[in-house]
């Protein structure tokens, strides 16, 4: 007789209530709840500095613009997803997810340091579920084992462009915030071996 794996459908409050609590963090995919996996030193460096140089560029702007870490939930309606970006910024206020002071909607630039186990993720279905928020304009996919960045943004005419970053001496020119994003300052605290 073959059976069938039975797999644990959760609702939405079910995945909040878990995490209130749980020690490590979890994605919430449509009735699934996933544990996260931690991050290397790399990872967190680089984290660490996109947040600092996009907190620093940004406040020098007339904008209101607000920089998140990977604390802070982005609450997907489109497909029931609830998920940690490494990086988030929001363009004005943050639109919370009804009185959820730990979910908000409305992200315009999504940053993600890739991790081996989260890569295909991170460029596939999660680039997918992003691209449902009406406000989410600029991608930022950043590899650890060497100088690159992936970079994405929305035109006027809701086409996805991608620009491909891979020197040291280059910016990241963001299409929809007043910044550049020097990568020299981004990798600086990243140790590249060769093979």
């Amino acid at each position: 007789m073959i059976t069938t794996p039975v797999i644990t459908q959760h609702s939405p409050q079910d995945y909040r209530d878990h995490e209130a609590i749980a020690e490590t963090r979890h994605e919430y995919h449509n009735g699934e709840i996933i544990e996260m996996p931690g991050g290397s030193i790399d990872h967190n460096s680089i984290t660490i500095e996109l947040l600092v140089i996009l907190s620093f560029l940004l406040q020098e702007t007339d904008g209101d613009y607000n920089v998140y870490g990977s604390d802070l939930r982005i609450w997907i309606p489109d497909v029931n997803h609830g998920v940690y970006p490494d990086v988030t910024v929001v363009n004005g206020s943050p639109v919370l997810n009804g009185d959820r002071t730990d979910e908000i909607l409305n992200p315009t630039l999504i940053a993600e340091v890739l991790s081996p186990s989260t890569s295909s993720y991170d460029r596939g279905d999660k680039f997918a579920a992003y691209r449902t928020i009406p406000s989410f304009r600029e991608y930022l996919l950043i590899e650890q084992s060497t100088p690159l960045v992936e970079h994405y943004w929305k035109t006027d005419d809701n086409r996805w462009h991608l620009e491909e970053i891979r020197d040291l001496e280059a910016s990241v020119t963001l299409q929809h915030l007043p910044a550049a994003l020097p990568l020299a300052k981004l990798y600086r605290r990243v140790c590249f071996t060769t093979a």
